[in-house]
C-alpha cells in the first residue's frame, strides 16, 4: 500500500511527503514575501539524473541553507525558471532528497527532530562535540553507510565546511565522497541568508534581503587520477569558500 511504503531510511514516504509539503508552504513566504530570493542555474536541477547527484555549498545557516534548497529543487523540477512563484510546485514533492546534518543539531529540539524526518543523514562530527572542537575522531562506518545509501538512491545535499562559518577550511571528507562513490558533483553557491536568518534560520531577523542562489555547472573530476587534496581544492574553489575569493 502506497501509505506504508517506506525510503530507504525507514521513513514513510506518504507521510514524508506531506511533511515536505507542509513545510514548504508554511517557509514559502521567508524567500519570496519577507524577502527575495535570486536563482539562477535553476535548468541545471531539471537535467540531472534521479540518483547519485552530490550538492556541495557553502553554509549560513543550520536549516534555511536547506530548505531553500528543497523549493528550488522541486520549483525547478515542476518547470519554473529561477523562480518560486506559485507554490503549487510542492505537490508531490521529490522525496529522495537527503541531505547531511550533524546529530546534535538535529536532535536539539522538536522542530529540528521533524525537520529530519525529511531527509536528514545524521552524522556525529569528528573535530567538533557540544559546540567544542575536541580532538579529531574517526569517522563512524555507520556514517558513511548511510551517506553512500542516500546517494544510491537519490540526491544528497553536503556543506563541506562542516559549519557556517564563513571561510572555514573545507574536510576531506567530502573529497573521500567523491573518489569513493563517483557522484555528478553539482556546486551551489549561497549569500544573504546570514543577514537575514538566525544562526539556525528559523528566526527571521531582516527582511527585504535579498536571498541569492547560484546553482552551478557540474564539476569535472578525474575520480581515479586526482588526490583527496586536489578534489578538496576544487570544492572550496567551487563553493567560493578558497582563500582566494577573501
Amino acid at each position: 500500500m502506497i501509505f506504508i511504503k517506506k525510503d530507504k531510511f525507514n521513513k514513510i514516504i506518504f507521510f514524508k511527503k506531506i511533511l515536505i509539503t507542509v513545510l514548504g508552504v508554511i517557509s514559502h513566504k521567508r524567500f519570496t514575501k519577507h524577502n527575495k530570493i535570486i536563482i539562477s542555474g535553476s535548468e541545471i536541477i531539471k537535467n540531472l539524473p534521479e540518483k547519485n547527484i552530490l550538492f556541495i555549498s557553502n553554509h549560513q545557516t543550520y536549516f534555511a541553507d536547506a530548505t531553500a534548497m528543497f523549493h528550488v529543487f522541486n520549483a525547478s523540477l515542476k518547470g519554473r525558471k529561477n523562480n518560486l512563484k506559485n507554490v503549487s510546485y510542492l505537490y508531490n514533492p521529490k522525496h529522495n532528497i537527503y541531505y547531511i546534518a550533524a546529530k546534535e543539531t538535529m536532535r536539539s529540539g522538536l522542530i529540528p527532530k521533524i525537520l529530519s524526518y525529511t531527509g536528514a543523514i545524521l552524522v556525529s562530527r569528528t573535530w567538533r562535540s557540544n559546540g567544542k572542537n575536541i580532538k579529531k575522531r574517526a569517522v563512524q562506518n555507520i556514517d558513511l553507510e548511510n551517506i553512500n545509501k542516500a546517494l544510491k538512491n537519490g540526491w544528497l545535499i553536503t556543506f563541506p565546511q562542516g559549519t557556517t562559518t564563513e571561510w572555514a577550511p573545507v574536510r576531506k571528507g567530502t573529497a573521500h565522497i567523491i573518489k569513493e562513490q563517483k557522484p555528478i558533483v553539482v556546486p551551489i553557491v549561497i549569500d544573504g541568508f546570514k543577514k537575514s536568518f538566525d544562526k539556525t534560520g528559523l528566526k527571521v531577523l531582516n527582511k527585504n534581503v535579498d536571498l541569492k542562489m547560484t546553482i552551478k555547472n557540474p564539476l569535472k573530476i578525474d575520480y581515479n587520477k586526482e588526490s583527496l587534496e586536489e578534489i578538496t581544492n576544487k570544492v572550496a574553489l567551487a563553493i567560493e569558500q578558497h582563500e582566494s575569493f577573501k
